[in-house]
């Protein structure tokens, strides 16, 4: 699987408005380290890149995130055009 055009969006709960929390802030350090290019929003974490970068970073994103103190971790992973 070697696609170009991966979007991932991930969500790390307890949520709290303009605090991300450690939590948060270890999923996106997780992210970067991927190569993913997070883009912090008001309530996910977006990143890009190939299927097989974006899908071999799920495993970190959730130590990073579940070690850091999250109870709840959503991620969305889809298809996106070129």
């Amino acid at each position: 699987m070697t696609m170009a055009g991966t979007r991932v969006e991930v969500l790390v709960e307890p949520f709290r408005e303009n605090d991300p929390g450690p939590y948060v802030l270890a999923a996106v350090d997780a992210m970067s380290s991927a190569g993913l290019d997070p883009d912090m929003g008001p309530f996910a974490t977006t990143g890009h890149g190939e299927a097989e970068t974006v899908i071999g970073s799920i495993p970190e994103i959730l130590q990073a995130a579940f070690g850091a103190g999250a109870n709840a971790v959503q991620i969305r992973v889809e298809q996106v055009d070129p």
